[in-house]
């Protein structure tokens, strides 16, 4: 019988804890994170689940829990689910410690992980991965995925043995070509995230809202002015094409609902990434997203003013806790351009 897989977590947060715990029954699962959450997972154990009904839990000792890039040395596959702004010191630790051809698969937001990784560990075989799913923690050492979703990695001959793995998990990896184009498209549903977080609703019930919908769809349409300029098509991630988002965004409530009904099959206690790192008090990846638009409109001589407001505004956030009504931010942002 083959020994199974060793698989490090590098950054065991919500959604490495995740990941790794719905591969924890097929895999020798190692979850590497911050000593605060290595000691909730020490005293609370393991808890996954999901919007369709999965349950799973495991005692804390049944675990396999490291908090230093030591713990990676012997892995053969590494998960990394830093957030973006850790990456480059993440990268860095990874190169002292990983055996050379070690795969490593980047599950994080943003579109620059990838290139710091291979940047950092040449001797790796590095991969770009996407999680369209949300992943909240209702309860400490308790992570339930709240959206539906499919893996995607980028294609590579170094998946093969992993795809049965990954699909007995519930985790089925969709192999894709074309990860910028995946990495732009996802980035582009996640300048949601600081919106959400500045609602304080969760998510289904802020994206039932038109006005909620249509910060959104404006702040979408900066990304896709930028894309355009920069000669970057995204993906489709949706059953829409992503250049059709704003405008069905924009739609009245009714028309919304019945057209795009799949985009509110979110469990109803779902929240974005950034409401739980204004919550716990850490740095928000607000940068890496609509920075990112930003920044790129920049570089083609235009601008994304209202994607620029939302930064100052979560950035403002984080020292207060003002939360903002959909048509109020709608008014603010489109006062922005």
């Amino acid at each position: 019988m083959m020994p199974l897989p060793r698989i490090a977590i590098y950054g065991a947060g919500m959604i490495g804890s995740y990941l790794g715990g719905r591969l924890h029954d097929y895999a020798q699962v190692r979850f590497i994170a911050r000593p605060g959450v290595a000691t909730s997972l020490a005293e609370h154990g393991l808890a996954v689940s999901d919007l369709h009904g999965y349950r799973q839990h495991w005692t804390s000792d049944a675990l396999d829990i490291g908090t230093h890039a030591g713990a990676a040395r012997d892995a053969d596959i590494v998960l990394v689910t830093v957030k973006s702004a850790a990456t480059a010191q993440a990268a860095h630790e990874l190169a002292e410690v990983l055996a050379c051809g070690t795969l490593v698969i980047s599950f994080q937001n943003g579109v620059r992980n990838v290139a710091e990784l291979r940047a950092a560990l040449p001797h790796c075989r590095v991969l770009a991965g996407m999680v369209p799913f949300n992943v909240t923690q209702p309860q400490p050492a308790c992570f339930h995925q709240g959206s539906s979703g499919q893996l995607i990695v980028e294609r590579s001959t170094a998946l093969a043995p992993l795809l049965p793995l990954f699909a007995a998990s519930g985790l089925p990896l969709l192999l894709h070509d074309d990860m910028q184009a995946v990495a732009w498209a996802k980035l582009l549903i996640n300048l949601n995230n600081p919106l959400n977080a500045l609602s304080g609703l969760p998510l289904r019930e802020q994206l039932s809202q038109r006005a909620w919908r249509r910060c959104l769809a404006l702040l979408q349409r900066e990304g896709l002015r930028a894309l355009d300029l920069a000669g970057i098509r995204p993906g489709q991630l949706t059953a829409l094409p992503t250049q059709w988002l704003p405008t069905v965004l924009s739609m009245p409530d009714a028309l919304f609902h019945r057209i795009a009904a799949r985009m509110l099959a979110i469990d109803p206690l779902a929240r974005s990434s950034t409401w739980d790192d204004l919550q716990a008090g850490r740095q928000t990846e607000v940068d890496y997203i609509n920075g990112e638009i930003v920044a790129l409109a920049a570089s083609k001589g235009s601008r994304a003013p209202a994607n620029a407001r939302v930064i100052a505004l979560i950035r403002e956030a984080q020292q207060t806790c003002m939360r903002w009504d959909g048509r109020s931010l709608l008014r603010e942002l489109t006062h922005a351009r």
